[in-house]
This record gives C-alpha cells, sequence and structure tokens, in this order.
C-alpha cells in the first residue's frame, strides 16, 4: 500500500483530526512530506465531486461528508455511545447474563435509559427474569466491536485483556464502572465519615476539559443541594444532593451513600452524629432566651436545637451581610453564625461550629442579662 493510500485510510479511520506529525509517523517520513500528500489528496476529493471532503484546520487535517449532505445522510450514520453508556455496555458485556437490579445498583438510576438506547441499537437483548430481567450482548455487539465471537468468556477475555494493556485489575474496576463517587471539594470528608477509598473530587460546578472527561469515570457525583440543573449539563451519572446545614443533613447524607460505603465506618459515623446532636440539644435546654432566626438557615438550626421563638427574640443570623436575593440579613443581628469557613473543613466540624456560635452566644447574653 502507498503513502497516498495509507494516509487516506488514516484520516477515514480517525473520525476526527489527525495533525501533521501524527501522520507523518504512520508514514515514516518528515511531516512536511504528509502534508504534501495530504494536499494532493484534498485536490483529487475536490476535483471528482466527492460527498466526501478532507479540511485543513492548519496542518491538522480531518475527512467527513459535505456539509450540505449531513442532513440527508444522518439518519443512517451511527451515534456514538456516550462515555457513561459505554461503561454500562462494558459491564453487561463483562457480567452477562447480568440481571438488570444488579446492574442499577452497581451504575444508578440512568442504567434505565442507557439498558433502553443500547437495545434500541441492537447491542443489548433483554429476557425476563423473576421480577427483573436479565441482560446480554449480540452478535451485532460482537460486529460493532470487531470481535470475532459473541461468546461470553471469550468478551470477558478480552475485556481483562485490554484493561491490563492500560492499568491493570484496579483500571478494570474503573473501566466498569464500580461504585465510583466522586465529590465537590466541600464534600470531601464525606468520603472519610462513610470509609470510601476509591474516590474523586471534581469542581462539577464549572468543569475544566479534563474535569468533564474524569466525571465520565464516575457513577455518583455528590453536590450541593440546588445545583443539579447546572451540574446536569456536565453529568448524567447519578447525582445525590446533600446539604450541611444540621446534623440531620449530614446523616442523610452519609444515608444516601451506605450503599457504597464502608459498612462498619458508616454505622460508626451516623452513631457518632446521632450522639452529638443529643449533647447539643441537651446544652440548649438550659437556655431560656427567645431567638428569632434572620433566615431560612438559621430558621432550621434552632429547630433542630428545639430553642423557643419570639418575634421580640435575640436575633441570630448568618456571618454575610446580604442573602442571594438581596436581603440584608447580617447587619445589627444580636449572633452571627459561621457560614464560610474552608472548604477543607470536615463537615462535622462545620456543623458544630454553628451550633456552638449560637448556644455561646445565647449564654453569654443571659450572664450578661443576670449581671
Amino acid at each position: 500500500m502507498n503513502e497516498k493510500e495509507t494516509i487516506e485510510a488514516a484520516l477515514f479511520a480517525a473520525g476526527g483530526t489527525l495533525d501533521a506529525q501524527t501522520l507523518g509517523k504512520i508514514i515514516g517520513k518528515p511531516a512536511n512530506k504528509a502534508v504534501t500528500i495530504v494536499e494532493t489528496l484534498m485536490k483529487e476529493y475536490s476535483e471528482r465531486g466527492s460527498g466526501i471532503e478532507i479540511i485543513d484546520l492548519g496542518q491538522r487535517y480531518v475527512m467527513q461528508v459535505k456539509p450540505m449532505l449531513t442532513d440527508l445522510v444522518r439518519p443512517v450514520a451511527p451515534k456514538e455511545l456516550s462515555a457513561p453508556m459505554l461503561r454500562t455496555l462494558a459491564m453487561i458485556a463483562y457480567h452477562q447474563p447480568v440481571v438488570q437490579s444488579d446492574l442499577v445498583d452497581m451504575r444508578g438510576n440512568t442504567v434505565y435509559d442507557h439498558i433502553r438506547e443500547l437495545i434500541n441499537r441492537g447491542l443489548i437483548v433483554s429476557v425476563p427474569y423473576g421480577r427483573t430481567k436479565k441482560l446480554q450482548t449480540t452478535p451485532l455487539f460482537a460486529d460493532y466491536f470487531g470481535l470475532s465471537s459473541n461468546d461470553p468468556e471469550a468478551i470477558k477475555q478480552k475485556i481483562i485483556e485490554l484493561s491490563h494493556q492500560q492499568s491493570g485489575d484496579k483500571g478494570l474496576n474503573k473501566w466498569l464502572g464500580y461504585k465510583l463517587v466522586a465529590f465537590t471539594p466541600m464534600y470531601q470528608s464525606l468520603a472519610i465519615l462513610c470509609g470510601i477509598e476509591d474516590y474523586k473530587v471534581i469542581n462539577a460546578y464549572d468543569p475544566t476539559e479534563e474535569e468533564i472527561e474524569e466525571l465520565a469515570d464516575v457513577s455518583k457525583l455528590v453536590i450541593s443541594r440546588g445545583y443539579l440543573e447546572k451540574v446536569s449539563r456536565y453529568y448524567d451519572g447519578e447525582i445525590i444532593e446533600v446539604s450541611s446545614t444540621t446534623f440531620d443533613d449530614i446523616i442523610q447524607a452519609v444515608e444516601a451513600l451506605e450503599n457504597v460505603g464502608n459498612k462498619q465506618k458508616t454505622e460508626f459515623t451516623l452513631s457518632n452524629l446521632r450522639d452529638l446532636k443529643e449533647k447539643y440539644v441537651s446544652k440548649a435546654l438550659l437556655i431560656d432566651k427567645k431567638v428569632k432566626p434572620a433566615t431560612d438557615m438559621i430558621s432550621r438550626i434552632v429547630s433542630d436545637l428545639r430553642l423557643g421563638v419570639s418575634a421580640e427574640g435575640v436575633v441570630i443570623a448568618p456571618d454575610y451581610d446580604l442573602t442571594s436575593n438581596g436581603v440584608q440579613v447580617g447587619e445589627g443581628a444580636d449572633i452571627l453564625v459561621p457560614t464560610h469557613g474552608s472548604v477543607e473543613t470536615d463537615l462535622i466540624e462545620r456543623v458544630c461550629r454553628k451550633y456552638d456560635a449560637i448556644i455561646d452566644g445565647l449564654k453569654a447574653l443571659e450572664k450578661t442579662s443576670s449581671d
């Protein structure tokens, strides 16, 4: 095969851009030689009125359908599998026949959409199995990935072989999507509280291109409540929204991660959180002063501590001046509650500081009143 045919085949197979240096390496010649060959191909494609064209993007080249024909051929063009869907397919292929409910437990509820799409594409079949279903690959799966057989054991060995070429057994677990959890920076300490060893920390609210690629390896993503719509633009896996205002918030967050955490560590953390809450409630029982929460966040803490509320009570506000709606809250408050601690701070410590600020502040005011 000559050099021109080799470069033409490379551009066709790439399905994206190839730079001159890469093309030169393929034919074993300098980059400028590859450029000359590509320019010849571009001229030939243009002169023969082909429906395919080669575009120069500044010594980066791509072979594509001409724009005027794109809409006409789109119905017959194969759609690429998204990274999360590909991992779902890999798990089905590796474990087949796999029970659908087990797959959902491992990958999250978004798997249902993946299964539906994979069935529509003919890559897997679904067979009734009691109250759920079993899933397995089809001969089209083998054709799609260039495998000689759709034999389950042969497919499994091929997956193991590919994984070992990349990063060994740990890489296999990650590639197959074994409950890899990611946390936004503020909630990293949840991983420790739940005994989760294999996890990522990703800024999912405004991710870089690299972080978006990392999100593709994640089966569950833990974010702050209220950011679901924003994060969904970058991530289509299972999203767990959590808060960290009260002990109950953290308890709910830990419970949401029970099935991916260490059982003993999770149980210890939940017991510790419930004990801490009761200790703070006991401290608050000794306080007679009524309070007036300035925001919903403060109201939740006050309610958790079972403090008395009054319109003439001690004004308690967060330590910022304005809410997101532009309402001024902090000025003139009797007690300010810390809210903007370092994101590295343990979640339990953050909650304790809020509760301590309220209880210590009320005790100080009571002492002043009695003096």
